[in-house]
């Protein structure tokens, strides 16, 4: 009998499909490998139950996109976590996450913990510029944990994960949101600035009638895309080229550039377009690296 479900852990070449509320413990059939082709958790697959409840996968649905730490794909929305201080707002690495995440057709979120270490009102106004630019910012503060009930509810009917900057508080926000997750955190190395990767194998967790990747974590944060791409990672950006005079302007040095003058106006702030100037810099070497 053949079903179909979501893949919503993977662990020592086992497979576990979750269908009609049923997790089925799914081997993948041997063409997988010769197709050079992995399930990863978040697939949608059709398997075949061999007994009660353990099954062969058959077929993996198209993914709509697919990351490579954690090893994941379908995924919905990721809650980007930085921290306000210790260590201090990184705006270089948001803007290189927001990139990355946009261009998979990822929605991002931008988590703001340890609010309680900073001034709320000029960190606000800093956000400011990225809430005009059409971007969802929560704040996070360690007391009481508060800002984590406005997250709740942002799961339901998602696939989400939960990544950003090192050393931020990932896994305590996960852990704050499921007390019975019990994800291993590690105190932040104060003479380095930054935490240490503390992360096991992906599993799906339920949360609020949603679904959590339990493994915090992103790596890749190479710009391997072609710079017409990185042109329109952005969704402001891409929404702005179309009054660009030049189709597949890249937002540098043509004339008449819609992005050029939304700089001007104040509409982006100059920062963030110097970031990605340096992101299509990156893309550019890249391409001329790998064709010379």
């Amino acid at each position: 009998m053949n079903k179909k479900g979501q893949i919503i852990k993977a662990l020592s070449g086992f497979y576990y499909v979750k269908s009609d509320g049923i997790v089925y413990q799914c081997r993948a059939r041997g063409k997988f490998r010769k197709n050079a082709q992995k399930p990863l958790v978040g697939d949608f697959c059709e398997f075949s139950i061999e007994n009660q409840n353990e099954g062969y996968i058959l077929k993996l649905e198209q993914r709509k996109n697919e990351l490579v730490r954690p090893p994941i794909c379908n995924v919905d929305q990721a809650l980007l976590v930085f921290s306000a201080k210790e260590p201090d707002m990184n705006y270089l690495l948001l803007n290189r996450f927001l990139l990355l995440i946009e261009h998979l057709h990822i929605k991002p979120i931008i988590c703001i913990s340890k609010m309680d270490l900073v001034n709320e009102e000029e960190m606000k106004k800093e956000m400011k510029l990225y809430e005009d630019a059409g971007y969802s910012v929560c704040y996070l503060s360690s007391k009481e944990n508060k800002g984590v009930e406005d997250i709740k509810q942002l799961f339901k009917g998602k696939v989400s994960v939960v990544t950003g900057q090192s050393g931020v508080g990932k896994s305590s926000l996960l852990n704050a949101l499921d007390i019975h997750l019990n994800i291993e955190t590690n105190q932040i190395s104060k003479s380095l600035g930054r935490g240490k990767h503390t992360t096991r194998h992906v599993e799906l967790v339920e949360m609020y009638e949603g679904l959590v990747a339990d493994t915090p974590g992103f790596s890749s944060l190479e710009i391997v895309m072609e710079p017409v791409d990185v042109a329109k990672a952005y969704h402001d950006f891409e929404t702005l080229s179309s009054q660009c005079r030049f189709r597949g302007c890249l937002h540098d040095s043509e004339p008449h550039c819609a992005i050029k003058r939304a700089v001007e106006d104040g509409l982006i702030s100059n920062e963030r377009y110097e970031h990605y100037l340096m992101f299509l810099k990156e893309a550019k070497e890249l391409k001329e690296k790998k064709y010379g």
